[in-house]
């Protein structure tokens, strides 16, 4: 199965678009069309043109980022779906899947029929496929991206023999040098003497071709199914005290972690289910704000849940599932710093288990010199702690709306009124001019640029004075400690 315009077809299905369609690619410095639909081909458009030059050719063009990363999870997505009509589905290249249907065409009435379907059902979601069927992997590669249909066994070079020596799988500096030859198709390959083949293009060519023709054997590598996190612990007493449901989920954390050791991950989200003698079930939630798979750490975490459970007339089975994970390869770090994040994290857990892990924040730093934007606020449980905050110049503790000064010239003031208190200037550091970022639309830089001034007033108080020449006036923005 080769799908020719999955990644199109992967957005189109989303938002469809009724013209000229393409995705965009960085490559070699440039942006280069990665993927396009038929409106976009009859346009002129192809894959790797110029995405300045398809404009030109088609001022219509529509466009957006490609992302390879999306397009692989919606393949493997397709293969999932492909295991309907054999167990046995690979990957193909970034764009099409090999399936092993010896053995599962009498369930929808013979070969032909099973294409139909596959190409019904595909057609109805919006996917364009190409399918070709044939005894070897390379022969029914071949169909699907040079011919199509079906190859009757053992006669596999009667149908692919027409077709051209880019079919078999070969590079594409072997296919240009065979056309100019005159090796134009496969028959013509077949023809020639395997010592000159070889002596020439090396044993690639000769492989592939005997690969497709089935003198060389090819396997089918299916993809992995994706590990189970879940583990089940059926009692044969009903039990209904606290302190023995977190027991069974402390044996369950246990062997849950050791699958998730084995397999490098940490568990992000846990659901404990508590399946009562009356058939009810109650769920209990718990978010981490950190991958974990130390049993000794989490356990104590599901004691809130636990405690506001009904166990009714009692509880028969206890399920546990690690319902998202991600990474988390071992590390060497030293204990002292182990211990001191680790409270960090399960404080954090507890809190937004709460009130909920996005509303737990910390403050980042921010690439920007303008200071309302020299910080991004992002949830605790999703982001690390910054190393430090780098700034050319000191910065305030707190900053607040400006707030105007009555004064006026280009030095700061020797006293001022501010908050209804009369200050005097004692030293005053500056100017440190700070531009507007041009390329962001910022109603409060509206006036240009502001030269900012370090103040220390002699009764203690240390401000952040700024004055704005285009529009003249003098502004307090913040207090330094």
């Amino acid at each position: 199965m080769w799908f020719p315009k999955l990644a199109s077809d992967r957005v189109l299905r989303a938002e469809p678009v009724d013209a000229p369609f393409a995705l965009t690619l960085h490559q070699n410095n440039t942006e280069r069309i990665y993927c396009l639909n038929e409106a976009a081909e009859a346009a002129g458009l192809h894959k790797g043109m110029g995405y300045a030059d398809a404009r030109a050719f088609c001022p219509d063009l529509q466009s957006r980022k490609a992302d390879p990363q999306a397009d692989l999870r919606f393949q493997h997505t397709l293969a999932r779906w492909a295991g309907r009509y054999c167990p046995w589905v690979g990957v193909e290249g970034h764009d099409g899947l090999v399936l092993d249907i010896t053995g599962s065409t009498h369930l929808y009435g013979g070969e032909a029929a099973m294409l139909d379907d596959m190409h019904l059902r595909l057609h109805r979601a919006g996917i364009a496929v190409r399918t070709g069927l044939a005894d070897t992997r390379g022969a029914s590669w071949a169909l699907a991206h040079y011919g199509r249909g079906i190859a009757m066994p053992g006669n596999a070079l009667g149908h692919i023999g027409a077709l051209p020596v880019a079919a078999l799988r070969i590079s594409e500096g072997d296919s240009v040098s065979l056309q100019r030859l005159g090796v134009r198709l496969i028959s013509d390959l077949v023809a020639l003497p395997r010592a000159t083949v070889t002596r020439r293009f090396g044993p690639g060519v000769l492989l592939r071709l005997d690969q497709a023709l089935g003198r060389r054997a090819e396997e089918i590598s299916p993809l992995p199914e994706a590990p189970h996190y879940g583990v089940r612990l059926t009692l044969p007493e009903p039990i209904g005290l606290a302190a023995d449901v977190m027991a069974g989920t402390g044996r369950l954390l246990e062997r849950l972690c050791t699958r998730l050791k084995d397999q490098e991950m940490g568990a992000r989200v846990l659901n404990l289910t508590l399946r009562r003698v009356d058939q009810a079930s109650q769920n209990i939630e718990l978010r981490l704000a950190r991958p974990l798979r130390d049993p000794d750490r989490i356990l104590p975490l599901f004691q809130r849940g636990v405690d506001k459970a009904d166990a009714g007339f009692g509880i028969d089975q206890l399920r546990l599932e690690a319902v998202r994970v991600d990474a988390l390869p071992p590390e060497q770090v030293s204990r002292a710093t182990v211990r001191r994040q680790d409270q960090l994290d399960d404080l954090i857990t507890r809190i937004g288990n709460r009130i909920g892990l996005e509303n737990v924040r910390r403050f980042l730093p921010a690439d920007s010199h303008i200071p309302e934007r020299g910080y991004i606020i992002s949830p605790a449980a999703f982001s690390d702690p910054a190393e430090g905050w780098s700034a050319p110049r000191p910065r305030p503790v707190r900053l607040f709306p400006p707030e105007p000064l009555h004064h006026t010239g280009t030095e700061p003031p020797g006293r001022f009124r501010w908050r209804r208190m009369s200050l005097t200037t004692g030293r005053a550091t500056g100017p440190e001019r700070i531009a507007p970022e041009w390329w962001l639309a910022d109603e409060n830089w509206r006036f240009g640029v502001r030269d900012y001034w370090r103040v220390e007033t002699k009764q203690g108080w240390r401000l952040w004075l700024y004055h704005t020449p285009q529009n003249p006036g003098w502004f307090v923005q913040g207090e330094f400690a």
